[in-house]
């Protein structure tokens, strides 16, 4: 299971206290204004944008404008997603933030060098932009440039230590390279992270580190401590309210063939 996570935006900010600062460019608040036609606008309302004359802030546009977009994109709908994330940086071209969630949309789509492009602008408008770090290393791993990756791993957490998504992500690598006990070091913090922000409530992305810890206990000959966790996933998974990705489905049969190569071999003897 190599399977790595992005941030955008709106999961970051699902993750993160709100006592803590966002590293994200903000919005010049201007005067009300309505909405009004562009000459994009056949762009605009594939992406979901009502062109009604309704009042609201230019900020408070961009926020629905974003949260449309990357709606888009978790639907597959790339080409839509594209096109809102375009306008957003007409209107906002200093905006690191959005960079960052066209990156990641470049990336889901597989367009990987517009992907690399727009990390590097989103880090040269906002260099504490830790979400953006976290993306662009998952497209140096995806391109086996390992090295690379380890290092914007490292200036995610650095820059916000609760991102979770990062030190499990950098664990994948640290994994990939066979350095499994400081694999494992980074799966054991971002558990401790999770469970401190989740105030005692089973997550989905508990399930994940486990089966992740899992793996590498597994890879690594620790069996008794790769069945623990794996069973730890799945009890996660059931305790979930809804697996609704399909990282998450892959992980579930992922983890039954797994438990299934452990306790095979014990049948066969």
């Amino acid at each position: 299971m190599n399977a790595r996570i992005s941030l955008s935006q709106d999961n970051l900010r699902s993750l993160r206290p709100t006592f803590l600062k966002g590293g994200r460019t903000q919005a010049s608040r201007r005067g009300a204004q309505p909405l009004s036609r562009s000459p994009r606008k056949q762009s605009a309302s594939r992406s979901g944008v009502t062109r009604q004359a309704v009042w609201l802030e230019p900020s408070e546009q961009d926020r629905l404008l974003r949260q449309r977009s990357l709606s888009l994109a978790r639907q597959g709908n790339f080409i839509d997603a594209i096109d809102g994330l375009n306008l957003l940086l007409e209107r906002n071209p200093l905006s690191a933030v959005d960079y960052n969630n066209r990156g990641l949309v470049y990336f889901q789509s597989g367009q990987f060098a517009s992907a690399l492009h727009d990390y590097d602008h989103a880090i040269r408008l906002n260099p504490r932009l830790a979400s953006a770090y976290n993306n662009r290393a998952n497209y140096y791993a995806a391109q086996g440039c390992l090295t690379e990756a380890l290092a914007d791993y490292e200036m995610a957490i650095d820059l916000d230590p609760t991102n979770v998504r990062a030190w499990i992500n950098q664990g994948i690598t640290f994994r990939e390279l066979e350095e499994y006990s400081q694999a494992i070091e980074n799966f054991d913090h971002a558990l401790q992270i999770t469970l401190l922000l989740s105030n005692g409530s089973t997550s989905v992305l508990e399930a994940h580190i486990f089966g992740a810890r899992g793996r590498t206990h597994h890879l690594s000959g620790d069996w008794n401590y790769a069945i623990a966790d794996y069973h730890r996933a799945l009890d996660r998974f059931a305790d979930a309210d809804a697996i609704e990705s399909s990282a998450s489905h892959r992980l579930l049969a992922q983890i039954d063939g797994w438990i299934d190569d452990l306790i095979t071999p014990a049948i066969d003897a």
